[in-house]
């Protein structure tokens, strides 16, 4: 499991990820017939005037194999390589290579992810088939491709000040949204080792749809039902500490498990873009929690649905709970950063005079009515500029090189066998 993780992490590294999903999930499947009337070093697929030959196939087969990757369709990884050809011929072309020593430090990331020494990761895969200048060639191609990106593109990718005001949203005119998905696992202290170690497994599946069955399976939040898919979310909606945690994901990465009280979060990224409209962020959240006894029992979350059904505002829960010990309705006005990770997040979700009853507290004991009542709009900074230019960055640089694969691809001669 380490040494997938490892391979997956550095995939996620450079800017593309519809090229490292494909090969991440594929393996080929080559069958007997083929295997038997091709030669290994006969064409097997003929981009313009390069070849992909059945021994790169089954390299690769191997590579993937030895790797632990999930399978998938042959289709899927002739593809890949035929990528992998495209971008070599237009780095050729531009004169770009990779240095001896950024492949080399690429295996050494490669290996050290899996705790190993670059020789031991090495002789690992030659144990089971697989030749080092196979793993070489696939890092240069990685390292050399991002290069290429960066020299051609960097300069029309880098955000201008008043785009970074406007992804921020300072200047009224526009910010930033991420589309996550979301697991929340409660806890308890029965549950808490446990839980620990399944967040962990979760943390290194790969793809979308493993995510969205392990929320499915696995999740507290209402959002289960839908595979743990959120709607597009302000960025500066969520808690001050998560927003650089979220920026520095790429689509498909998962966050390492986040403690919450009573729960343990993740979230995988499934999209970042610019929008129009503004989206500010706020000095001040005033938000109402009503406590009902029976934690997610039956009971307590029938009585929270009445509730809800039967107040429109936050002011109407002090008429529900007049009469009642004052620890049971608690109505606060506190900054963003001062906000319990997971009132935060959900608050983050919701509109004004909304209500979430995912969360928990007293060991699982006690359910919380939480109700967003106002939010009082910050001119200051709360997300780093640094960080927000590099998102921007990094996503301007991911269409680049999704636009230029897609028109080489189109303009390409490609012959398989």
């Amino acid at each position: 499991m380490q040494l997938i993780s490892g391979f997956t992490s550095f995939l996620r590294s450079g800017w593309l990820k519809p090229v490292a999903s494909a090969l991440v999930g594929a393996i080929l499947v080559m069958t007997a017939p083929q295997a038997g009337a091709q030669s290994l070093f006969s064409p097997a697929i003929k981009v313009n005037q390069d070849i992909i030959t059945w021994y790169e196939l089954n390299q690769r087969q191997q590579f993937l194999s030895a790797l632990g990757a999930p399978g998938s369709s042959e289709n899927e990884v002739r593809n890949a390589l035929i990528d992998e050809r495209l971008r070599r011929q237009v780095m050729r072309e531009a004169g770009i290579r990779a240095a001896q020593e950024d492949i080399q430090a690429g295996i050494d990331e490669f290996a050290a992810r899996g705790q190993l020494s670059a020789e031991q990761f090495l002789q690992l895969l030659a144990d089971q088939g697989v030749d080092r200048e196979t793993v070489r060639d696939f890092v240069a191609d990685q390292v050399s491709w991002r290069d290429y990106i960066s020299a051609r593109y960097l300069s029309q990718a880098r955000p201008t000040e008043d785009e970074i005001n406007r992804a921020l949203g300072q200047s009224g005119g526009g910010g930033l949204q991420v589309l996550l998905s979301e697991i929340i696992i409660p806890v308890n202290q029965q549950t808490v080792a446990q839980a620990e170690l399944l967040a962990e497994e979760i943390a290194r599946l790969e793809g979308y749809d493993a995510f969205a069955a392990a929320a499915t399976q696995y999740s507290g939040a209402a959002t289960r039902n839908d595979g743990g898919r959120l709607d597009w979310l302000n960025l500066t909606s969520l808690p001050p500490a998560l927003q650089p945690v979220i920026l520095g994901l790429k689509n498909g990465d998962i966050t390492q498990p986040l403690s919450l009280p009573n729960a343990i979060a993740l979230f995988q990224m499934r999209g970042l873009r610019e929008v129009a409209t503004s989206t500010p962020s706020f000095s001040e959240i005033d938000y109402a929690i009503y406590n009902i006894p029976g934690g997610r029992s039956a009971d307590a979350l029938e009585k929270a649905a009445k509730l809800k059904e039967q107040i429109d505002t936050c002011d109407d829960l002090y008429g529900i709970a007049k009469d009642q010990p004052a620890e049971v309705l608690q109505r606060i006005q506190s900054s963003p950063s001062e906000i319990p990770r997971d009132v935060a997040l959900e608050l983050a979700k919701l509109d004004i005079n909304e209500v979430s009853t995912v969360l928990t507290r007293n060991n699982g004991q006690t359910l919380q009515f939480l109700m967003l009542c106002t939010r009082t709009r910050d001119r200051g900074e709360e997300t780093s500029r640094v960080d927000v230019a590099n998102a921007l960055t990094q996503q301007r640089l991911s269409a680049f090189a999704d636009s230029l694969l897609a028109q080489l691809r189109a303009e390409a001669d490609i012959i398989e066998q």
